[in-house]
């Protein structure tokens, strides 16, 4: 009896929901994926930011392209299949959702901060799971992110098959051939041009490394976690999950049931607001009434921003979720009382911002105080599409832009160089007081050095002087380049740092 020919859905463990791509993957798709892997191993430098993750990211994006796009088709003999199965459509949000996986990875080019680049990679890996799975809800959002190591699991078998099981013949073997005396001819001829001529040396040099065995095992680890990154995303780009059955029936409460605890916490809300109206207008007067330090007051909003909105949202969005909405009256008391939650809640943002910018006028910036600060925007801008949600009472929306409104806000906090604001305005805080702690300063990146150069000599010397240690310590190649230490080191070769050993560092800024 002759076999029966598919794809056929995977009936294993993941059934319907995700059966995987019906074929093998094809020659192309595992060719191109190899190759974006190749490059990334030669390109990418682990140990700091710079352009080698752009260009990865580039050859990454070029990959998936050729594998969506040359993907696996029966050839013109094959017979057609008895049963056809189509993936699911991803909207026009993964072409959004891959720029801005390009655009936070390409902050390595021009920022030196490697903690901004690691808060970057990390929200790169999600917006990059986004892009190929398409998520909608919060819950579609999580159980993507949660199924990308499955995925990359899955796709190797699916590559490998799709490898081996293509036609062998003469065409594969001029391939290879072709390949190998391509590398013989650069290897042999570049060897004798490098021995001719010095300048030709140096750029041979910039853009070989030294092959020992740190480099091979850095080119074996990227070439491994890329193939696995990439042959996962191919995987879920070729059949996407069906994240959206995963959201369930909705089993809805009475009016009474949810009204009434929202209602007594709204009042709680209320009357929380009427004393942060009175702290939030009353400043440092308050401050020295309270019998307060300034650290006290900052920490304190810290901790009351932290609790509160990490509680609200819940709240609002299981109440949103399950509170009923089929009558006039339903829909009336729902948006009163969630928006009248949110408005309250915006409030608090604000004492809590007011508060971290007194602490920062009083004691500089930091790394933490930014990141505390941009969260709290976040939330405030979270609160604000809340709002705008519950005008309609239409929120599938809402998930991916809360989402986009966090990368859009680490996007900005990029744009902005946070270690130059930290520097600039800790700088400028020394003009007008005096007070500064060159100390911590010592320890900011290379994107710093501009600020920090308007300092008078000796603070000058001891807030550069590490930084420039590093920088002429730890040369960059290629891979390395970052626009931010290229244009420190031009600084510093015009103005030398005067190495000082009687730097202690001033007036500690953590407290």
């Amino acid at each position: 009896m002759a076999p029966l020919f598919g794809p056929w859905a995977d009936a294993s463990l993941f059934g319907r929901r995700w059966p995987g791509p019906g074929r093998p993957a094809s020659t192309a798709a595992g060719a191109a994926i190899l190759a974006a892997a190749v490059v990334a191993a030669l390109a990418v430098p682990l140990d700091r930011p710079g352009v080698g993750w752009s260009v990865a990211a580039i050859a990454g994006v070029a990959a998936l392209i050729v594998a969506r796009v040359l993907s696996a088709r029966p050839g013109p003999t094959a017979p057609q299949p008895l049963v056809t199965w189509h993936p699911r459509t991803l909207g026009n949000a993964r072409f959004l959702w891959s720029a801005a996986t390009v655009a936070l990875l390409a902050v390595g080019t021009f920022r030196a901060a490697g903690w901004l680049f690691l808060l970057c990679l990390v929200t790169a890996a999600v917006t990059g799971i986004l892009a190929v799975t398409g998520g909608r809800s919060a819950r579609g959002m999580v159980l993507a992110v949660l199924l990308a190591p499955v995925a990359g699991l899955r796709a190797l078998p699916w590559l490998t098959h799709g490898l081996t099981t293509q036609r062998r013949g003469a065409g594969r073997s001029r391939l290879v051939a072709t390949i190998a005396v391509s590398v013989l001819l650069l290897i042999v001829f570049g060897s004798l041009f490098a021995s001719a001529d010095a300048a030709f040396a140096r750029i041979v040099t910039a853009v070989v490394p030294d092959i020992d065995a740190e480099t091979v095992t850095r080119w074996i680890f990227v070439f491994a976690v890329t193939t696995f990154a990439l042959g996962g995303a191919a995987f879920l780009r070729a059949a996407p999950p069906d994240l959206g059955s995963s959201e369930g029936a909705r089993r809805r409460v009475t009016r009474l049931e949810w009204a009434i605890p929202l209602s007594l916490l709204v009042l709680l809300f209320a009357l929380f607001v009427g004393v942060q109206l009175t702290v939030l207008f009353g400043g440092s007067r308050h401050v020295v009434a309270e019998g307060l330090t300034y650290a006290e007051y900052a920490r304190s909003g810290f901790w009351q921003l932290l609790v509160v909105t990490g509680l609200t949202l819940p709240v609002l969005a299981g109440a949103a979720r399950w509170a009923p909405r089929d009558t006039h009256a339903d829909r009336v008391l729902i948006r009163a009382v969630l928006g009248t939650l949110a408005v309250l809640t915006l409030v608090i943002v604000a004492s809590a911002l007011h508060r971290m910018d007194l602490y920062a006028d009083t004691y500089g910036l930091t790394r933490l105080r930014v990141l505390v600060a941009l969260c709290e925007l976040w939330l405030g801008a979270v609160f604000l599409l809340i709002l705008g949600a519950g005008v309609r009472l239409r929120a599938a929306w809402l998930p991916r832009t809360v989402v986009a409104a966090g990368v859009l806000a680490l996007l900005g906090l990029a744009a902005a160089n946070p270690d130059r604001v930290i520097a600039d305005h800790n700088v400028t805080r020394y003009e007008k007081t005096g007070k500064i702690d060159t100390s911590y300063l010592s320890q900011l990146s290379a994107d710093a050095v501009p600020a920090l150069d308007r300092l008078p000599a000796s603070s000058r010397d001891c807030a550069l002087g590490p930084i420039a240690l590093d920088l002429n310590i730890d040369s960059d190649d290629w891979r390395g380049w970052n626009l931010g230490r290229h244009q420190a080191r031009d600084l510093l070769a015009k103005k030398p740092v005067v190495v000082n050993r009687g730097c202690t560092g001033s007036v500690p800024t953590n407290r």
